[in-house]
């Protein structure tokens, strides 16, 4: 059976309720997580780009940063709606049920309209902000020159304006099991992950 999705935000209908988290657990799990994934359309071809990214906070904005020219900033310019995946991956967790193989996960997905930083100063705040957020304790200015006009015409740097998000997590410690076959060997379990 299909749902029908038109005219819906691309959050609804959460499949399993339960694992659904809520703001406060998404903006820890944005601060804490490394790697995001945005994905951008360019007519009917969608791509997929691995990125280092800043949680803004303060303006409830995603910063990432690319080259200057290239397909992400053609795509972008071309539609701006994006979305951003952002996951943590845990143990792996057998059954003695096909269906019921399962995996320990958390993930956001984040949907919004994403711009490119033109203005110098906010260019500025979104890459010091990658920075510190990545090499936390290093300044401008005393380990690192800051960065000059000259950089900042050489990448661009890119914020997603929130509209929406949803946060899941999945982290039991077994998968479900059928007492209808024999129960799995305790080999097969990894400890699970903190």
């Amino acid at each position: 059976m299909t749902r029908n999705y038109e005219n819906q935000p691309p959050t609804a209908f959460q499949r399993i309720p339960a694992h659904t988290r809520d703001d406060a657990w998404i903006r820890a799990f944005l601060r804490e997580q490394k790697v995001g994934h945005t994905a951008y359309a360019w007519d009917d071809q969608p791509f997929l780009h691995p990125n280092l990214f800043w949680f803004d906070e303060e303006n409830h904005q995603i910063i990432f940063h690319g080259n200057l020219a290239g397909r992400i900033r053609s795509g972008i310019e071309k539609n701006a709606k994006v979305c951003l995946e952002v996951s943590e991956m845990g143990s792996l967790l057998p059954s003695n049920i096909a269906l019921e193989f399962a995996l320990q996960y958390r993930s956001v997905m984040v949907f919004g309209t994403v711009r490119i930083l033109t203005d110098p100063e906010e260019a500025r705040r979104g890459l010091y902000g990658l920075i510190s957020r990545y090499f936390p304790g290093m300044v401008a200015g005393r380990e690192y020159r800051q960065i000059t006009d000259k950089e900042l015409t050489a990448t661009s740097v890119y914020a997603i304006q929130i509209e929406s998000w949803s946060g899941k997590e999945n982290w039991k410690d077994r998968a479900d099991q059928s007492d209808e076959w024999t129960p799995l060997d305790e080999k097969w379990f990894e400890p699970p992950l903190p």
